[in-house]
């Protein structure tokens, strides 16, 4: 019998402790993958296919609006969705991510009910957190 594979989750941000909360907060059900940076949250997706990034705004080497322009411009990636994290909550952010390709926004400081609820509207309540 086949294994099912679990979702696929890139987490890119430059803040470890993040990640880390993003992970707890989702539990086992999925597979993470991370980065610290905008070029290597590029690369890792590029490598992986992720079935989401949350992919925060503000990053050295590249900031997450471009990184996720060039995530949607691969044909191998243009269906990830993409979800922003930033502490910038404003309209005009908002449009910036929208006309990068991303799939939803997330203002921080967030919940972790929020975060919960962005992939289960992605995902569906079958994934189990364990």
């Amino acid at each position: 019998m086949e294994r099912p594979t679990r979702p696929k989750i890139l987490l890119v941000d430059d803040e470890p402790g993040l990640r880390q909360l993003v992970r707890v907060t989702l539990g086992r059900g999925y597979e993470f993958f991370e980065a610290g940076d905008g070029e290597e949250g590029v690369a890792v997706a590029l490598r992986v296919r992720p079935d989401l990034v949350f992919m925060d705004v503000n990053m050295p080497k590249l900031d997450g609006f471009e990184a996720c322009r060039r995530i949607k411009r691969d044909p191998a990636t243009r269906q990830t969705k993409m979800i922003m994290l930033t502490v910038n909550a404003r309209d005009i952010a908002r449009q910036v991510g929208a006309e990068a390709g991303a799939d939803g926004y997330i203002a921080k400081p967030y919940s972790p009910l929020m975060l919960l609820r962005q992939v289960e509207e992605i995902f569906g309540p079958s994934v189990k957190r364990k």
